[in-house]
């Protein structure tokens, strides 16, 4: 089973929140991204170096026959997955895999489709906490999210991976920290037509996709929604806890919490 954060009928969300795209050079532009937020890029990078090395890439070597190669990403899930039914053994493998799930994905799509939500919203959420604070949080929720649904579905055998827990805590962080920040959303249905929503609406109205097919998921085969419901939910109280106690901005943002700068 696989976790990742599905756009269905809903968003593509880009926000060009760094400098001017009109007077500063593309690679000045991804450098000053990069050193503003290290944490949400490099986790962005192991995510497509992890991806790169495994048996799912075809690039990480040849196989003899496809039996050969889907044995060796059959053994790939079962190492690094979290297989709810034998997480609860006590074993010390079993209890490190709701981490190195974080940095599994199963497919192209599923990769790309994580990191377009942590590329959006990681890197003012970082900025917020701080590049300790935030490495934590995302680990931490991430790790959760994906217990919480192994708790739930106790017995399942299925291989759950992806970062998708993770990144829905810093989506509800996100919503937490920053809920009228502008976000760009292309809508499918409308001829991909670009439109500008505060985050609060974008992000409830993707907590609720998540909630309502979390309620009919049964842990079969397929997208972790459960995981989604939890992370997000450890992100935003994590963020309402931080807020009620007084946190500090640790780096200062270059846009406001009202406008997420083009």
């Amino acid at each position: 089973m696989s976790g990742y954060l599905p756009v269905r009928h809903a968003l593509y969300m880009i926000d060009w929140r760094r400098g001017d795209r009109r007077t500063t050079a593309w690679r000045a532009q991804v450098a000053a991204a990069a050193g503003a937020a290290p944490v949400t890029y490099g986790l962005i990078a192991l995510c497509c170096a992890v991806f790169l090395l495994s048996p799912l890439s075809g690039f990480s070597r040849s196989y003899g026959s496809e039996d050969e190669l889907l044995a060796a990403q059959a053994g790939y899930f079962e190492r690094w997955g979290v297989i709810p039914a034998e997480l609860w053994d006590g074993s010390a493998h079993a209890l490190t895999t709701p981490f190195t799930a974080l940095f599994v994905h199963g497919s192209w799509l599923h990769l790309l489709g994580n990191l377009l939500f942590l590329y959006v919203f990681g890197a003012m959420a970082e900025e917020r906490m701080g590049r300790v604070e935030f490495s934590l949080f995302y680990v931490g929720c991430g790790y959760l999210a994906l217990v919480c649904y192994a708790a739930v579905h106790a017995d399942s055998g299925q291989t759950l991976v992806g970062a998708s827990g993770a990144i829905s805590a810093v989506l509800g962080a996100f919503l937490r920290l920053f809920p009228r920040a502008r976000v760009t959303s292309l809508f499918p249905f409308l001829f991909f037509l670009p439109l500008r929503f505060p985050a609060w609406i974008v992000l409830i109205f993707w907590f609720g996709l998540q909630w309502a097919a979390a309620r009919t998921a049964d842990g079969s085969p397929g997208v972790a929604y459960l995981a989604h419901v939890a992370g997000f939910a450890a992100g935003f109280l994590y963020a309402w806890g931080r807020c009620r106690g007084g946190a500090r901005v640790k780096s200062p943002a270059t846009a406001t919490e009202g406008e997420s700068q083009p």
